[in-house]
């Protein structure tokens, strides 16, 4: 066995326990150059009770007067029963936009009544439940707002229609204003009198 075979396998005979105290001794005696320490004084409760006094002093807010009047006036609180259609069939029923379903067949007018008992689902899994007797019609955003109205082939299907229809967009229900008709183009006025 080598000398340095012998001392990697003993390492308290001149191995790293020996090389480690050197280290040590080194920083000891200052040999080594060590990062500074840093010391800082502690702030006191006193000292933290007058920088919280001095700031609520220093605040602009407190030299404004109070606001005088009522609250401003926003749009009323509103029901979101009021805004919404209800469905409901076989004990679950599901909430849409005012003015998201399209056609109501006869057959089907009782599935808009709300039953007792019956419970809530969200659309995606309402839907899921009742494809059967619902079919939906996509439609853009212009559409929904009024700027273009519904394709005529999709008016048409209306008319044969057998289930309930609901406007969706993007997958979701979507209110479908009625179609906003352009004002009517006026006749370029001329002067009588030229100057």
């Amino acid at each position: 066995m080598t000398v340095a075979t012998q001392q990697a396998t003993e390492p308290t005979r001149g191995g790293w326990l020996p090389r480690s105290l050197a280290v040590l001794w080194a920083f000891e005696a200052g040999l080594c150059p060590a990062a500074p320490t840093e010391m800082r004084d502690v702030t006191t409760h006193e000292q933290l009770a007058l920088q919280l006094r001095k700031s609520q002093q220093e605040d602009p807010m407190k030299l404004l007067p109070a606001a005088q009047g009522n609250e401003p006036a926003g749009k009323p609180a509103q029901d979101l029963l009021s805004q919404s259609d209800i469905l409901c069939f076989d004990g679950k029923a599901t909430l849409v936009p005012k003015r998201a379903i399209l056609l109501i067949p006869k057959s089907l007018a009782a599935r808009t009544q709300f039953v007792a008992g019956s419970s809530l689902l969200g659309w995606a899994d309402f839907y899921a439940q009742n494809r059967g007797w619902i079919t939906t019609v996509e439609v853009t955003r212009e559409q929904a707002e009024g700027h273009e109205p519904l394709a005529a082939d999709v008016t048409k299907r209306f008319a044969e229609a057998a289930n309930l229809v609901v406007a969706t967009y993007q997958g979701g229900p979507i209110s479908v204003l009625p179609p906003k008709t352009p004002p009517p183009a006026s006749a370029p006025q001329t002067e009588k009198n030229p100057p």
